[in-house]
């Protein structure tokens, strides 16, 4: 999540493992120009997928001296910052929240925050039945969720207007704005007819 304009960037559907940290990391690759700053929970896939993704092979040349050779490894690049909220319960109560930083210098904390994408986590279990919590109403099939997935998204970025990013319309009136259209992707907020209809290499921008 584009945590400036609100907008999902990738999602993947699958289990809290490695393969799957590698599949959300590398879908937002594809769809960003540059390498933005990261921030998520203390899950430990999330830099291994990151460093995967943004890393590079740091070889040692050879001493000559006695002893085995200093390995290669995996490195991050120079651009690479990423921090972490590591959130410490005890009891069932919120003991303490560490902010670390990961990779690259120092991170401003006020800039290490998850609010907006545990916001996002919990409306989208309100709005979709399929994935809350001890539900009855879950999907049969791996494939029906993921193309509900996708259909949800779409109308996230590209239909729902969202009171955070409120803008003046041709009038001065001030209107919500998605996401897609407070990014410039589109010029106005659309509806879900016209979503499903419209080709997306025809997609209305300014």
């Amino acid at each position: 999540m584009a945590s400036e304009c609100r907008m999902v960037l990738a999602h993947a559907v699958g289990k809290r493992n490695q393969m799957t940290a590698k599949d959300i990391v590398a879908k937002t690759a594809k769809r960003l120009a540059t390498i933005p700053l990261f921030v998520t929970d203390g899950l430990k896939f999330y830099s291994r997928a990151l460093l995967g993704q943004y890393g590079f092979w740091r070889k040692y040349p050879v001493t000559g001296k006695r002893g085995r050779p200093r390995r290669d490894r995996l490195v991050p690049c120079k651009n690479l910052r990423y921090a972490q909220i590591i959130k410490i319960r005890q009891g069932g109560r919120l003991k303490e929240v560490i902010k670390k930083t990961v990779f690259g210098k120092e991170i401003d904390a006020e800039l290490i925050s998850t609010s907006l994408i545990e916001r996002l986590n919990l409306t989208l279990r309100q709005d979709n039945n399929r994935i809350s919590r001890k539900t009855i109403g879950f999907s049969k099939k791996i494939e029906a969720l993921k193309e509900q997935m996708n259909l949800y998204f779409a109308n996230y970025n590209f239909c729902r207007g969202h009171r955070s990013l409120r803008q003046p319309d041709c009038k001065g009136k001030m209107v919500n704005c998605t996401p897609a259209r407070y990014y410039g992707l589109t010029n106005r907020n659309l509806d879900l007819k016209e979503l499903l209809a419209m080709p997306y290499y025809r997609m209305p921008t300014n």
